[in-house]
């Protein structure tokens, strides 16, 4: 009698085993959708943004940068149409950083530039909110300090939304929105064209080295008619190689305050979008400054009427950072 009991334990938690991996093989053959877009965090304070596990951009938030940046920025040919630095004075353009953020008289704090007296301005990562994977577009939301080092003070809280929103053909583009608060005491943003977004962009698409091209939405061309003038966008593109032709275009949002923005473009390759051109803006404590960009990365050298279209898509998206922390 206890060997058979003994016997019909053992068969019990064998037919339990049985069952236990039957019931986990059955879990395994109805997997979650994996996401064909996801944000990768990486070492030495990085995020990948991919496509079915092919980069096309990186955000970097190193805290001994000066400031955040995303590079690459590939487009559909599998190249970068950005690049790190001036192709002519790489040490005094150091701070040409792919796509940045940053402005040049914040309190009188330089925060554009990586030398001078008053450059002591650096944007440091503080904490990623969150990373959101998807098919269509996915998220990466941070929060930065704008910090004067010189006083180790913090003049402005950032918060940072990007939205990669994936394109046929690998174009594609980036929502930015940037949500400005004064630490404590009223922040003045001095009037200056450098600030605050700019696009360095690689050496071959530049009018002077490559033979590219400067368009804006107003049918203007090249630095000699698009420089310091206001638009609804500014599109760069010319040869990323012998055969392909690819580009950028800085949406400006009518949501911003200065729209449309007047824009500092030249044609050795770089080109930004300038919210204090027309005069200083004051940021009050609990009323923060909220801008919205776009940045499109497409093929071909498009015509004003394409651009457009692209455009008013872009402006259609109502999506609201604001609510995205709170979700």
């Amino acid at each position: 009698m206890r060997f058979a009991t003994v016997s019909g334990s053992i068969c019990l938690v064998l037919g339990l085993l049985v069952y236990s991996t039957a019931a986990a093989e059955e879990e395994l053959s109805k997997p979650l959708p994996v996401p064909r877009l996801q944000v990768l965090p990486l070492p030495y304070d990085q995020a990948s943004v991919a496509e079915d596990g092919e980069e096309f951009s990186r955000y970097h938030f190193g805290k001994d940068l000066r400031r955040p940046f995303l590079y690459p920025i590939i487009g559909p040919s599998g190249r970068s149409v950005t690049r790190m630095g001036h192709p002519r004075d790489p040490n005094g353009h150091s701070h040409h950083n792919s796509i940045w953020v940053s402005h040049m008289d914040v309190n009188g704090v330089d925060f554009w530039a990586d030398r001078g007296e008053k450059a002591t301005g650096r944007i440091v990562h503080q904490r990623v909110v969150r990373y959101e994977d998807g098919n269509d577009q996915v998220l990466i939301q941070v929060v930065n300090a704008w910090q004067d080092s010189s006083q180790n003070e913090t003049l402005l809280d950032e918060l940072r939304t990007m939205r990669f929103v994936r394109q046929p053909q690998g174009e594609w583009l980036c929502i930015l929105d940037l949500e400005l608060a004064a630490k404590g005491k009223v922040v003045t943003l001095g009037k200056t064209p450098f600030g605050m977004v700019g696009v360095r962009l690689a050496k071959t698409i530049g009018v002077k080295d490559g033979g590219g091209r400067i368009l804006n939405s107003e049918g203007a061309r090249d630095e000699a008619e698009v420089f310091w003038k206001p638009a609804k966008w500014v599109d760069y593109s010319g040869p990323i190689s012998a055969e392909e032709r690819e580009g950028v275009t800085i949406f400006d949002h009518p949501s911003n305050p200065n729209h449309p923005s007047v824009f500092h473009v030249r044609n050795d390759g770089w080109m930004g979008a300038s919210v204090t051109f027309d005069g200083e803006r004051v940021i009050e404590p609990q009323k923060p400054l909220r801008l919205r960009y776009g940045f499109w990365v497409h093929s071909g050298v498009l015509d004003q009427a394409a651009i457009e279209k692209e455009f008013l898509s872009f402006v259609e998206n109502k999506d609201d950072p604001s609510a995205l922390e709170k979700k």
